[in-house]
């Protein structure tokens, strides 16, 4: 399969039908996957023909299997809901302290993605909530210890890996302390290295020991620091998650779409500067002029002399995760009626 620098994004859309555009973007490689949200979620069938359309399309650009991705946190981040299981929040689930029970959540989750197709979830949540008035994170944390949330969220990991569903950690270096939502504005962090190393990196390192193959970076400055958003950071992709914590999985940006980058800096000084930082792979959730700035930065960044060598080792290491993916094939109505919904799966969020 012939390089293709848009294949560096993971891209949103709207509607529950994925357009000729986006189709003949998959085919030709010009994506790497797409993200799905309640926008796209209509009936289980809407969702099954979704998703079989894109793994159809997939397969004529002769590449690793197309990333169909979706954020299946549990709590106030559940994309698909009854009748698949509804899940309570982490911090609920975390508070039992039981890693077997947390574990059994994350396969059960994954195990009902798979239904649909779906082979990464944008979890777990590895930011330490150590400010109560933090409510983007919230009772998304696991806890609000680093020991809490490293035992919990790597269970949750371990049980969705289980599953044949890959994870993703998140929101390197840390959400766990602000105020502000990334989505609406750019969050500062007054904190020291030495906290940072001491309460909000330990899940991060741990995740990296475990061998999780994506982490998603913040959208926020770590003022004292450096000034850039750890997106793009050299500081701390390269120099603290690749260098200190001997990261060698793919790291994605948060979303291109969020205020906390959108409108603040221009796409292509993002894409550039998160490339030259470490980043491998960008979220590009909604707007479709950002998504074609994105590609039109990649494809120049492509043939710079400083950036190209990153361009390419962003695709190997992006094909390389992909090519561990489950291809993206649902099962029929049939199977899916079958086994939805699950009452083990049920009795079991009754029971958290």
């Amino acid at each position: 399969m012939t390089a293709r620098p848009g294949e560096l994004l993971i891209v949103g859309f709207e509607g529950t039908r994925a357009d000729e555009a986006l189709l003949e973007r998959v085919a030709t490689g010009r994506v790497g996957g797409v993200i799905l949200f309640a926008r796209n979620l209509g009936a289980l069938g809407e969702v099954e023909a979704l998703v079989r359309s894109l793994g159809r399309a997939a397969q004529g650009s002769a590449g690793p299997s197309l990333i169909v991705s979706i954020d299946q946190e549990g709590g106030r981040v559940q994309r698909l809901k009854s009748p698949l299981t509804v899940w309570p929040p982490m911090a609920t689930l975390a508070a039992h302290g039981d890693e077997a029970l947390t574990e059994e959540v994350g396969r059960a989750i994954g195990e009902e993605l798979r239904l649909f197709g779906i082979n990464v979830d944008y979890t777990p949540v590895l930011d330490v909530r150590t400010n109560p008035a933090n409510e983007v994170i919230g009772d998304r944390a696991f806890g609000t210890d680093a020991a809490t949330v490293t035992r919990q969220a790597l269970a949750l990991w371990r049980g969705l890996e289980a599953s044949g569903v890959r994870g993703c950690g998140k929101h390197f270096p840390g959400h766990g302390d602000t105020r502000a939502d990334s989505h609406l504005e750019l969050p500062r962090i007054d904190a020291s290295m030495e906290r940072l190393r001491a309460v909000e990196l330990p899940p991060f390192a741990a995740a990296v020991r475990a061998g999780v193959g994506m982490i998603m970076t913040a959208h926020i400055v770590y003022a004292g620091i450096d000034e850039r958003p750890a997106t793009m950071s050299a500081h701390w992709i390269d120099g603290v998650l690749r260098g200190e914590l001997g990261y060698r999985g793919v790291v994605v940006s948060d979303d291109l779409d969020m205020k906390a980058v959108a409108g603040r800096f221009p796409v292509e000084e993002v894409v550039r500067e998160a490339l030259a930082a470490g980043v491998d792979a960008f979220l590009a959730c909604r707007d479709p002029d950002i998504q074609q700035a994105a590609e039109a930065a990649l494809e120049r960044a492509s043939r710079d002399a400083v950036l190209g060598p990153r361009v390419e080792a962003a695709i190997g290491r992006l094909r390389a995760f992909r090519a561990t993916l489950a291809p993206p094939v649902p099962v029929d109505a049939e199977a899916r009626g079958r086994a939805l919904p699950n009452p083990q799966h049920r009795a079991l969020a009754e029971r958290i």
